[in-house]
């Protein structure tokens, strides 16, 4: 069989040349690693992610369960452990060593440190799924399933009945020196770095530093709970569970800042670029960096606010939640303020960009929600977490990361985006897909499904919750499916882009330029904008507007006298059409009249 012209074994060394970066220097070739084995773990717990969806679904719709108990726990757990260490953590050092190179323009040292510890993280992956046997069965969730005991410990010998080989602890401790093992050697490079400026470093370089230092101080709990484990499963010490909980929590709940904050950091380096004008105010920006470091890691407990601990303790947690709470108020008005008036093209990178900002705003609401004792006490331990959490990886933290790599992405390769119209279906798919997992989880603990849940109530509202989530996952991954062929093809067939030596603003206007929003979105754009145009001859833009809210206010009134119980379909839509026509008569109907 004649292979096609783009697919022969020249081509195909292309590929895997381009994909390693085997023609650059060392530092290239490592990022490129990481962000290729990232990809690759990242693939693996998207499956696994798709098998949870798989066995809550049809036991929803149809009363059956697909997989055994182990495979479904244990799929749960190789989601978490591979979607967010193997891939994002290792992603999020790949793009700082990235740019700490090219920002400080930085001589790399220490080779020997980075390698060791881009070796033990992926070895740690390796270690905490457990044996794989490929004859009789293919087994990769033995140690992972051993999280159907949800309290901690996990499988020590004389503290749990389902007792786990070490190997379980040695992985988590090959993870805990990645953490720090790559974590100095980013921190020594910035110490090189600064010894030789007289200038201070720029805002996202500061985010990219106090990231490092944030992972670092958040691994403290778990790496002694680690090795506290290990040692109590020889039975040299004892174990007390609560105590080693809230130690693990350490770094349960700082987690979140570590993978948040890199979108932050892509946020203070692209809404600058994107609106061409200068941050409002680096002194906000500084200050808001150092009170994340200082307030992410001492919230540790906030989510146990149920178990047995002072509860002055639990008060002074609450408080420390709301803490958190000014440096991010502080961003999102200098972000703001940034971006106000400024005139920029809509293009892939700008989209995720604006993604990124919008959703760190709705899920950080969420967030303060569980932070708070009265409302825990309702949530805790329900999917509401669950989608606090992924509301704040899937609509902030990834759109952050793929805005940054939809222009790194020509730099490390030299090559344009293959295809425009896919990155645009990329964008819009996962999306939608991702706000439809956020507000299925939601749902799913406002009526208090437990997480981990295998089963549960076979309730209309929950059953469809339940639909609403895996429709939403199978849109995401598809759409990110169609992103990674996009990334082969650019690597295969892509133009050159010419971006080598060009400063990083200029790329990102080209690379944004060349993925600006297809022609078909302005020409179905065109009747609408005329329409408009024959509204403001009888109506202003505002009040035309307002006639809209008006109508759709009425509708809503339609749509409720038709639901047969409060816990349908019909209640959610006349909730958001009620909503919707209310913001469209109050905003603009207001604005025209110059009240506002």
């Amino acid at each position: 069989m004649n292979l096609p012209s783009w697919l022969t074994q020249s081509s195909i060394w292309r590929l895997v040349s381009s994909l390693f970066q085997l023609d650059k220097d060392w530092t290239a070739r490592m990022v490129t690693a990481m962000l290729v084995m990232g990809v690759a773990w990242g693939f693996l717990g998207t499956i696994d992610s798709l098998m949870v969806r798989i066995q809550e679904t049809l036991w929803g719709f149809a009363g059956l369960l697909q997989f055994t108990p182990q495979e479904y726990y244990g799929a749960i757990t190789l989601h978490a452990s591979r979607d967010l260490f193997g891939f994002a953590q290792q992603i999020i050092y790949a793009i700082i060593i990235f740019f700490t190179i090219r920002l400080l323009n930085l001589q790399p040292r220490a080779k020997w440190l980075l390698i060791t510890s881009f070796v033990a993280l992926n070895v740690s992956m390796m270690f905490i799924e457990g044996p794989i046997i490929l004859t009789p069965t293919f087994n990769d969730n033995y140690f992972a399933a051993g999280s159907w005991y949800y309290l901690s410990p996990l499988g020590i010998p004389g503290y749990s009945s389902y007792v786990l080989s070490p190997f379980f602890y040695f992985g988590w401790l090959l993870l805990d020196f990645f953490t720090y093992g790559a974590g100095i050697w980013i921190v020594y490079h910035y110490y090189v770095a600064t010894r030789q400026m007289k200038q201070r470093l720029p805002v996202p370089v500061v985010f990219f530093l106090m990231i490092i230092l944030l992972f670092m101080l958040g691994y403290s709990g778990v790496t002694a709970a680690d090795v506290w484990d290990v040692l109590a499963y020889y039975h040299v010490v004892g174990l007390v569970p609560i105590d080693n909980q809230i130690l693990f929590w350490i770094f349960g709940h700082s987690v979140v800042y570590m993978l948040w904050l890199p979108a932050v950091a892509a946020l203070y380096l692209l809404v600058p670029i994107l609106a061409r004008r200068p941050l409002y105010s680096e002194r906000m920006g500084r200050l808001s960096a150092l009170l994340y470091l200082i307030f992410s890691n001492n919230v540790p407990i906030h989510h146990l606010y149920m178990v047995n601990i002072p509860v002055s303790l639990k008060i002074l947690q609450e408080v420390f939640t709301y803490a958190v709470v000014v440096p991010s108020m502080m961003t999102f008005f200098n972000l703001w303020a940034t971006a106000k008036g400024a005139k920029f093209t809509w293009n892939v990178i700008s989209a995720f960009t604006v993604t990124s900002f919008a959703g760190a705003i709705g899920a950080g609401v969420t967030g303060i929600a569980n932070g708070t004792i009265a409302f825990d006490a309702v949530i805790h331990n329900t999917m509401w977490v669950v989608g606090h959490f992924h509301a704040m990886i899937l609509l902030s933290i990834v759109p952050g990361a793929m805005a940054v790599f939809y222009y790194m992405m020509p730099m490390l390769t030299g090559r344009e985006w293959y295809s425009k119209s896919m990155a645009w279906g990329h964008f819009w798919g996962y999306v939608v897909g991702a706000a439809m997992i956020s507000v299925g989880f939601d749902q799913l603990g406002l009526y208090g499904i437990v997480r981990r849940s295998e089963i549960y109530p076979r309730f209309p509202a929950v059953v469809d919750a339940e639909g609403l989530v895996t429709v939403g996952a199978v849109l995401a991954a598809t759409a990110t499916l169609l992103w990674g062929l996009n990334v082969v093809m650019t690597v295969l067939r892509g133009k050159l882009a010419n971006v080598e030596g060009l400063p990083l603003d200029q790329v990102v206007e080209k690379v944004g330029e060349e993925l600006s929003a297809p022609t078909v979105l302005a020409s179905v754009s065109t009747p609408v904008r005329s329409v408009l145009s024959v509204s403001r001859r009888a109506l202003s833009r505002g009040y035309s507007l307002g006639v809209l809210g008006a109508a759709l206010i009425v509708v809503s009134s339609f749509v409720i006298a038709f639901a047969h119980s409060t816990y349908d379909l019909y209640t959610w839509t006349w909730i958001v059409l009620l909503t919707i026509g209310i913001f469209l008569v109050a905003i603009p109907v207001m604005r025209d009249s110059k009240a506002v």
